[in-house]
């Protein structure tokens, strides 16, 4: 049996990830978490997880700036990310998608809505480039 895909959400209100892991481990993934976006990009390159699911708006570095600075790295650049926001401008969406968001999705979202989007996003990514998690 396949091992389980890791999926590292990233959100600075606790009971949004105490949620989200709950659901994504019952889902059948295995899950890392992180509260800000240093912590986000330091967690997704010492782990490269298989997935990303962050909030654009986090203290430390926001959301766009981690996509961005995962995406400038060869171990992480190739790693799924979707975007999981209360903003609906489209600036807004549009911004999140130039920093390299896979996907954008508007909170709330529905639970299944987020799952399916993740498996889809896995079934399409490319295999993982064979460099340290250190580049």
């Amino acid at each position: 049996m396949p091992a389980a895909a890791t999926i590292l959400i990233v959100d600075d209100y606790p009971d949004a990830l105490d949620v989200w892991d709950l659901y994504l481990r019952a889902s059948g993934f295995e899950v890392l978490r992180a509260e800000d976006g240093t912590e986000a990009l330091r967690t997704a390159c010492e782990h490269v997880p298989d997935l990303v699911v962050m909030d654009l708006e986090l203290p430390g570095m926001s959301g766009c700036q981690v996509a961005s600075a995962l995406r400038e790295r060869a171990a992480t650049r190739h790693i799924p990310l979707i975007a999981s926001t209360g903003h609906s401008l489209p600036a807004k969406l549009d911004e999140a998608r130039r920093s390299g968001f896979d996907l954008v999705l508007v909170k709330p979202c529905d639970p299944a809505e987020l799952v399916d989007a993740i498996r889809r996003h896995l079934a399409a990514a490319p295999a993982r480039p064979a460099t340290s998690p250190e580049q």
